[in-house]
């Protein structure tokens, strides 16, 4: 069992924000990420549809990957099927983001002024707020759906006149209620983390729900009952293949990443 993969998957390229995350934390672990590249975005999808997705993931991870754990770095099938998985997948432990991602604002914050961004299936679902508001009570949490950053991250265009008038548009009323913590809860956020530093100023702390998430992890770990020993490395797998990708991944990775093998999701 210890040295079998560890198994992320995310609608599309961002969950390799969690990726990069957990190769610091765990170098030695192999890991197998899948991105949905087919079926993104998954924001505008129905809950029942997420998981059903999820699910067709999970099962390969499980099926032909032989994982050992999962890490859900899809904000919204977090938010939507972390429970559903969880009841359906129960030899296999699987962590979402969403926990960790509220632990670490509840403790940077200052002023309890919270600002939550995400797409628009996790900002309906409440996660965020419910989670925060549980283990900080008198938090204020603002919350803003931001569907153009995710095809703006697809696209490459972090950086510059376009994503910074995106990002202006979406913060100025979180920047109104004078938020001093900034959680970003879509892992293709943090791509853009430079532009919403940028827009956001200096009194705003950015909250990245991928570092948390891989010490969450590696802490977990031996409460899972699983070692943590592997080959390192790691597998790429995607729904749909372009080479728009493979460029995108290496270049946030900041290495080849080899083979990126396309398979067909809906099998599962």
């Amino acid at each position: 069992m210890k040295y079998r993969p560890i198994g992320i998957f995310d609608s599309g390229l961002g969950g390799l924000t969690v990726v990069k995350a957990i190769q610091k934390e765990l170098p030695n672990e192999q890991l197998v990420y899948f991105g949905d590249t087919a079926r993104i975005p998954y924001g505008t999808k129905s809950p029942d549809t997420i998981i059903r997705y999820s699910k067709q993931i999970v099962r390969f991870l499980l099926n032909e990957q032989k994982v050992k754990a999962v890490v859900v770095a899809c904000n919204t099938s977090s938010a939507w099927a972390l429970k559903a998985m969880r009841e359906t997948f129960k030899n296999v432990p699987i962590l979402g983001v969403i926990e960790p991602g509220s632990h670490a604002a509840v403790e940077v914050t200052r002023n309890g002024h919270i600002g939550v961004i995400g797409t628009e299936g996790t900002i309906q679902s409440e996660a965020y707020p419910d989670t925060i508001l549980r283990m900080m009570p008198g938090a204020r949490v603002f919350s803003r759906a931001c569907p153009l950053f995710v095809p703006l991250v697809e696209e490459g265009k972090l950086t510059g006149s376009i994503a910074e008038e995106v990002a202006k548009e979406y913060l100025r009323p979180l920047l109104k209620d004078k938020v001093d913590t900034l959680l970003l809860g879509c892992t293709h956020y943090p791509l853009l983390k430079r532009t919403l530093a940028k827009i956001a100023g200096p009194r705003v702390r950015i909250v990245d729900s991928a570092d948390e998430t891989a010490r969450t992890l590696r802490r977990n770990m031996e409460t899972y009952g699983v070692e943590l020993n592997g080959p390192g490395g790691g597998k790429y797998f995607v729904s749909d293949l372009s080479a728009k990708f493979k460029v995108n991944a290496q270049r946030f990775l900041g290495g080849p990443i080899g083979k990126v093998e396309k398979i067909f999701i809906e099998k599962y």
